[in-house]
């Protein structure tokens, strides 16, 4: 009764070989987005050109790959791509426009300099979340998390986001609106139709409609229906302008320090570290969402912990690398586990080998890579909106009769969407955040936190949920279910879940 119904298979349970390679397969395409868009936006702006900006992409998917692979043999072991993360933005923005940086002349040594300097300040800042993480510390701030306390932080995982869908879509509507309506009637409408048993339309709507709507597109371009429109335009609509296919190397493989050695600044770190202690907490939120759509039991404390502590290896890993961004729980890849029914790891494993595989042949990564970023905004549209109901079931467990109750999650999730709308509107008027003192990287660190939905969110529900009246709403606040999943051994479930693989568990058991 606990459990979302209609999911096919489990974090255990696995479709066929072939059918786990297509899954796969869709969810390597749906992590291209934010792997394409980051660096997209920021290589410009440090001078890069289209060959610096093919090799940050295929860095930024080979280290996601990697990660994703870590996360799920020994992290949480839950079903998530830990992919790249916006909250991240923010810092690096004001390290590119740092005016030691800006004073460089060439544009190449200036890409550079930028690039090391994001890694120094990603390898330093990554120490927060390994700390938090393997010393058990983050486990022990979960216990002041209540499902009424966790229900905005979750929703707003996907609500939050909303910038990223239809103001996306909008910027070519002729693709972006079929594509919404061709996923949407294939995934729900037509998802009663079978080919030999199997709900083809239904497991693999995102793969068939990014196909027809791409093709669509190469269409349009090709027939010269962009020809006279503004470059705004033709650079959302065509499918020839990403630059991405001509600027990459048929093979190359990323290494560590690829870029030359990182450069350290007190200030950078700090501001870095805002963004760490953001993506520790989508994460979380993100872990949470995935238990459910993947029929799992919530993860306990110290798993939890675990998984953000291999999450700080992976920022670790991203500054090494270079990947002009730290990771976090790819709320979109989470959102496809409802959309296919199928919450099981072995997909993902398979998706993150499609991450190092085609990160590595360039020339066809490239290919896929190339796909109008309105294509994936319309997916965005249905997958967030998913991750965030999943939030919202939370709330069965707990009493919404309850003035209490009604009070903090509307606050929580009223103020998580209002004030970082403040700081973003202020921002794009200003051109700075409203946190503007002397001190660059106290206005960073203020800036990216309350830039997070999800980290409003948290700071005030769960300040909310344990200082309201507490003492006296264990069950309204839904403590009862939630207490039998904290420890190990709360649940028989949780060693089938959550028990390392090769038996490692006789050397790290669970705390």
């Amino acid at each position: 009764m606990d459990q979302l119904q209609g999911l096919e298979y489990c974090i255990d349970s696995n479709p066929s070989w072939g059918e786990s390679i297509a899954l796969g397969f869709q969810h390597y395409i749906l992590a291209l987005g934010t792997a394409v868009m980051i660096p997209t936006f920021l290589v410009p702006l440090m001078g890069g050109d289209h060959g610096d900006k093919v090799r940050v992409v295929q860095t930024l998917l080979f280290v996601q790959g990697i990660n994703t692979l870590i996360q799920t043999l020994f992290g949480t072991r839950l079903p998530t791509v830990i992919g790249g993360s916006y909250a991240f933005m923010v810092p690096i923005m004001s390290i590119i426009h740092d005016p030691a940086l800006t004073r460089i002349e060439d544009d190449h040594l200036r890409f550079l300099s930028s690039m090391r300097a994001v890694q120094g300040a990603l390898i330093v800042s990554s120490s927060i979340q390994i700390i938090l993480g393997y010393s058990q510390l983050w486990a022990i701030c979960s216990r002041f998390f209540s499902p009424l306390g966790m229900v905005p932080v979750i929703s707003l995982l996907g609500f939050g986001l909303f910038d990223r869908g239809f103001p996306v879509v909008g910027r070519c509507v002729e693709i972006g609106v079929p594509m919404l309506i061709l996923f949407v009637t294939f995934s729900q409408y037509l998802k009663n139709f079978h080919f030999r048993q199997l709900p083809v339309l239904e497991r693999f709507a995102l793969l068939i409609s990014v196909t027809v709507i791409w093709a669509y597109a190469h269409l349009l371009t090709a027939s010269g229906a962009y020809k006279h429109r503004p470059d705004l335009t033709q650079g959302n609509c065509r499918t020839d302008r990403a630059y991405l296919i001509s600027a990459a190397p048929w093979i190359k493989i990323p290494y560590p320090l690829q870029w030359g050695a990182p450069t350290f600044d007190a200030g950078h770190c700090f501001g870095m570290m805002a963004a760490v202690i953001v993506s520790l907490i989508e994460s979380t939120g993100g872990y949470k969402a995935a238990s459910r759509l993947a029929s799992a039991t919530p993860p306990p404390a110290h798993v939890l912990s675990r998984g953000i502590g291999w999450q700080g290896i992976g920022i670790l890993l991203s500054g090494m690398f270079g990947t002009l961004s730290g990771c976090t729980v790819s709320a979109e890849n989470v959102g496809l586990l409802g959309s296919t029914r199928v919450g099981s790891r072995r997909v993902i494993q398979i998706a993150a080998g499609f991450m190092i595989f085609f990160s590595i042949l360039g020339k066809f990564g490239a290919l896929f890579a190339s796909i109008p970023f309105p294509i994936f905004a319309a997916l965005y549209c249905v997958l967030f909106g998913l991750v965030a109901s999943v939030g919202l079931s939370f709330l069965q467990f707990t009493n919404m009769n309850s003035m209490r109750n009604l009070f903090i999650v509307g606050v929580a999730l009223f103020l998580g969407l209002s004030i970082p709308e403040y700081f973003r509107e202020y921002t794009s008027k200003a051109y700075h955040g409203p946190s503007h003192t002397k001190a660059g990287w106290f206005n960073d660190f203020l800036n990216t936190i309350f830039f997070s939905s999800p980290t409003v969110a948290l700071i005030v529900g769960v300040f909310l949920d344990n200082t309201l009246d507490y003492k006296d709403s264990a069950r309204d606040r839904g403590m009862p279910w939630w207490a039998k999943f904290r420890s190990f051994q709360g649940d028989s479930r949780n060693e089938e879940f959550y028990t390392l693989p090769f038996n490692l568990n006789r050397f790290f058991p669970p705390s």
